[in-house]
């Protein structure tokens, strides 16, 4: 039951109310896999990065038990990067710099032990790599999630539509999902976003929580108030690492299990926001998280 997990492995230059930090190691596919990697062992990662790469990063994400036979490294090539800098209520940013290097022509390809992977996780990346990776599935997987973001509905709405048409779960924010739809509602959005495949949709709300629709179904999780928050980078991407990771784990993608899920993404997306970059995602203990999940919990228990 292994989990592919695509996505960008990069550097980031991030400065938030709380300081600034410079080329830390980040990327959906490192936030979604050490997120993942606390749930199951059976990580496999597809990205590219340049010869320019953190070593130290590539042998953490190794030592979590994640296997990086399908990350392409470019000798003498520079990885992704971006630098952004974060407003005052971190719910808002602007990006500095944007530098594609490596993955401007990142053309994927799925080692074959990756191929019949039963959990699939498509980061935020262009629609034609997201379409690429299913393409070359070899078998019928248990579930797809497939995250991405306003800029593609931008510039590439007709190959996202198809992308979109192929998969189970889509994890998008609220204005995203009032972008695509064209609805306001929320619950009219879900509406007419699941009529384009997904069965499932997932809303994102920051700091405001998310919001699962399946059906006639819909659940509301909280976001766990914090005191601080130092970094919102990489949250989303590992709120999705966290919601696949418990699903591979439990073997169920019942509407009932993606509940528990989203409370567990959640947790581990409030782990991520409190340091910069992975740092407090590197060494977290399974106590850690089941408290951090009680306290979720509590929160909503009347």
């Amino acid at each position: 039951m292994g989990l592919l997990t695509v996505g960008t492995v990069a550097f980031d230059t991030i400065e938030t109310p709380n300081g600034k930090a410079e080329n830390v190691v980040g990327g959906a596919a490192l936030y979604a896999g050490l997120s993942a990697s606390y749930f199951t062992n059976e990580v496999n990662i597809v990205s590219v990065i340049g010869g320019d790469y953190d070593d130290d990063t590539l042998e953490l994400m190794k030592s979590r038990g994640m296997n990086l036979d399908g990350i392409q490294v470019k000798p003498g090539e520079k990885s992704f990067f971006w630098a952004g800098k974060y407003h005052d209520n971190m719910n808002a940013r602007d990006t500095l710099t944007t530098e594609l290097n490596v993955l401007a022509d990142f053309d994927p390809v799925l080692p074959p032990h990756y191929s019949d992977d039963e959990y699939i996780l498509l980061g935020n990346l262009t629609p034609d790599v997201q379409i690429n990776v299913l393409d070359q599935l070899t078998s019928k997987p248990k579930l797809v999630v497939l995250d991405t973001m306003n800029f593609w509905m931008d510039i590439a709405m007709e190959r996202l539509r198809e992308a979109i048409s192929r998969i189970d779960v889509l994890t998008i924010n609220d204005e995203e999902a009032r972008q695509l739809s064209g609805e306001y509602s929320l619950v009219k959005a879900a509406e007419v976003i699941r009529k384009m495949g997904p069965k499932t949709l997932i809303v994102k709300k920051g700091e405001h929580g998310a919001l699962l629709f399946q059906d006639n179904q819909i659940f509301f999780a909280p976001a766990l108030p914090l005191a601080e928050v130092f970094d919102p980078t990489g949250a989303g991407d590992t709120f999705a690492g966290g919601f696949i990771g418990y699903l591979v784990r439990s073997g169920d993608t019942s509407f009932e299990s993606m509940k528990t899920a989203i409370i567990y993404g959640s947790a581990m997306a409030s782990f991520c926001v409190e340091r910069f970059s992975i740092e407090r995602l590197k060494n977290l203990e399974t106590e850690e998280i089941e408290n951090r999940v009680q306290k979720f919990r509590d929160l909503v228990k009347f």
